[in-house]
Parts: structure tokens; C-alpha cells; sequence
């Protein structure tokens, strides 16, 4: 009965199971992202503070703004921008199985952050010169505490682009091991984007 059934109804035409959707992760190690996600609550932290400070003493900070050097400030975020750059064409070479050809794009991002750190230290070394200490003024303690806390983090970061120039010389990372290089690069890229809110708050914005 069941195979005259079968022979009479028509058959229906099968449908191939819909592709399963691509799984979407966070690029490196969870770790990383929550180590990035407190240093940001920090940091904000910090600029809540430092706002709620410049509105009590508009006049003070503002004065004190105008004697930082802005031409410094505006080329650091020059060579951090760009370094974010190389540091994306990097992952990109070793997303594409170029391992090796990461390695001078991550030199590059290694020499900016190089860059930045010169650049700062002349910064810092004219100011302490010019009497500017923490106890200086309200304006001086925030603008040397954000921006050497910064400074540390660039530091750090250029430790970890060397590890990553060295996977990368290495042929370490490619489509099937790309942890490492993602890992850094998000950490960068923190770096990065805390200077782009720094940068305008502390030398720019009246």
C-alpha cells in the first residue's frame, strides 16, 4: 500500500539544507579583548575626571593648554595613525598566507611607534625644563599622568610588534594561525584610537 501511495503522489523536489551562516569571532584571544575593554574603563575614567575638573577651572586649563606643543602632539597622531595602517596591511599579508611579507609592515609600525616615543620624550624633557611637574598645577597633573600612562602603553605595544615582526620573519601566522598577529594588532589599535581621544581633549579642545 505504502509503495502505491509512493508511485501515485508526486514526488516533491528536495531542498539542499541553507549553508550555515559564518561564525563570527572577535579577532585574537578573548583575554586580550577583556584587557582592552578595563584599560578603556580606566581611561575614561580618567577623561570624566579630567572634564569635571576643566569645568571648575575653565580659565586655568585653557591658559595652560595653549603653552603644549600641538605641532607634537598633531605629528604623534600622524605616526600612530600610520602605524595602525601597516600594522592592518600586515594582518592582511598574513591573512592571505604572506607571512614573511607582514614582517616589513610591522618594521614600519615598529619605527612610528619609535617615532612617537622620541617625539614625547622631547616633549616631556621641554616641559619638566620649564618647571612642569604633577604639583605644578591641576591641568599639569592631568596632562602629565594621561599622557605618560599613554606613553606606557605605547611602549608595551612596541614590545609586542617586535614578537609579531618576529612570528611574522618567521612564517608563523597565516589563515589557519592568525591568533598571534590578530592579538597584537587589536592592542595596537587600542593604543591607536586612545590618542585620537587624548590627543584633541588635553592639546586641542577650549
Amino acid at each position: 500500500m505504502n509503495t502505491c501511495a509512493q508511485t501515485l503522489m508526486p514526488s516533491l523536489p528536495v531542498q539542499a539544507p541553507a549553508p550555515a551562516a559564518a561564525v563570527r569571532h572577535l579577532p585574537g584571544d578573548l583575554a586580550i579583548w577583556v584587557f582592552i575593554f578595563a584599560e578603556l574603563l580606566v581611561f575614561g575614567v580618567f577623561f570624566i575626571t579630567y572634564a569635571f575638573a576643566r569645568s571648575n577651572n575653565v580659565e586655568l586649563f585653557n591658559a595652560e593648554q595653549l603653552a603644549l606643543d600641538r605641532t607634537s602632539g598633531a605629528v604623534n597622531t600622524v605616526l600612530l595613525l600610520t602605524s595602525s595602517f601597516l600594522v592592518v596591511r600586515a594582518v592582511q599579508f598574513a591573512q592571505a598566507g604572506e607571512s614573511r611579507r607582514a614582517a616589513p609592515w610591522l618594521a614600519g609600525a615598529f619605527a612610528c611607534g619609535g617615532g612617537f616615543v622620541v617625539v614625547k620624550l622631547f616633549e616631556y624633557a621641554e616641559k619638566i625644563a620649564a618647571g612642569v611637574s604633577l604639583s605644578s598645577s591641576t591641568f599639569h597633573m592631568f596632562y602629565l599622568s594621561l599622557t605618560f600612562f599613554h606613553f606606557m602603553h605605547v611602549i608595551l605595544g612596541m614590545v609586542i610588534l617586535v614578537a609579531m615582526w618576529n612570528g611574522a620573519r618567521n612564517g608563523r601566522y597565516g589563515p589557519d594561525n592568525m591568533n598571534g598577529i590578530e592579538t597584537g594588532a587589536a592592542y595596537w589599535h587600542m593604543v591607536d584610537l586612545v590618542w585620537l581621544i587624548l590627543f584633541p581633549l588635553i592639546y586641542v579642545m577650549r
